[in-house]
């Protein structure tokens, strides 16, 4: 037990100064282009899922969220409140980073959630506007009815408490991983995952949906200790929109359409992790 209370705290802390350095630059870039990147969503119409799944692969403060009350609004369509949310990268960027993960990997990972948004946002605006399934009227109240992650203690004080949450839920996932493989043995926690059909995938799939960023960092940190495989990480990653799930059941008073939002998302989200091992993406 104590040598893995040690190697926890010692693969913890090796990763503060990364994590920090790296919430610095995100918080400046999120001061300067939050407003600016829910403007360009308001105003993108047809045209939706495309700027959400692509600015929503940038790890900003709430912007999953701010796509929840704009949906509540109906300032923005289904589908780009979807792609929004398949998209967003919540807490795997700034983990990688630190990790020195290969650019390529990153990158490959990005752009999968970002082609999965977007097909999959232009897809049900499609359908639903075939089917008339929209309300044009905006509802303007529910837009002001939710709260986000405005960062407003200055850009260190929030990296620096970004730092401190992320690098806590990196510690209890990483003694928990510590302690299962000093139980069961690396091999068969492994062969938990990876040999029992979709389980990975299905059990990612369900991780992805816990509305808070601790479900990002389990999900990035068992696929870079190799428990999960790509579609499996994929999965979580998919059905992971940080606070925005949360935020939407607050705010938008439709329960029976939050509910199939939720479902839908981890349909998608588990299909395309199901999909991409089959097609041997790695």
């Amino acid at each position: 037990m104590k040598e893995i209370i040690l190697d926890t705290i010692i693969d913890s802390a090796r990763l503060i100064p990364f994590l920090f350095l790296t919430y610095v630059v995100m918080e400046w870039m999120e001061h300067k282009t939050e407003d600016m990147a829910a403007k360009i969503v308001e105003k993108s119409g047809r045209f939706g899922p495309l700027f959400g799944a692509v600015l929503g692969i940038f790890p900003q403060c709430g912007f999953s969220a701010a796509g929840s009350g704009l949906y509540a609004g109906r300032v923005i369509t289904l589908g780009t409140l979807f792609a929004i949310y398949l998209s967003t990268s919540d807490e795997m960027l700034p983990i990688m980073l630190s990790e020195s993960v290969p650019m390529e990997v990153i990158g490959r990972i990005l752009f999968c959630k970002v082609i999965v948004g977007m097909c999959v946002g232009f897809l049900i605006d499609t359908l639903r506007r075939r089917h008339g399934g929209y309300d044009e009227h905006i509802h303007i109240g529910e837009m002001c009815g939710h709260d986000h992650c405005h960062c407003e203690k200055g850009i260190f004080r929030s990296a620096a408490s970004h730092t401190i949450q992320v690098t806590f839920f990196i510690m209890l996932v990483t003694f928990g991983l510590n302690y299962l493989l000093h139980a069961a043995g690396e091999e068969a926690l492994t062969n938990l995952f990876l040999s029992y059909g979709v389980l990975g995938e299905l059990a990612a799939g369900l991780i992805g949906l816990i509305p808070n960023c601790a479900a990002s960092v389990m999900i990035t940190q068992l696929y870079l200790e190799g428990v999960l495989n790509f579609g499996s990480m994929l999965a979580g990653l998919l059905t992971g929109s940080g606070i925005g799930l949360l935020v939407l059941f607050r705010v938008n008073h439709n329960w029976k359409e939050n509910a199939a939002i939720t479902a839908g998302l981890y349909l998608v989200g588990t299909a395309c992790g199901i999909m991409a091992n089959a097609a041997g993406i790695m």
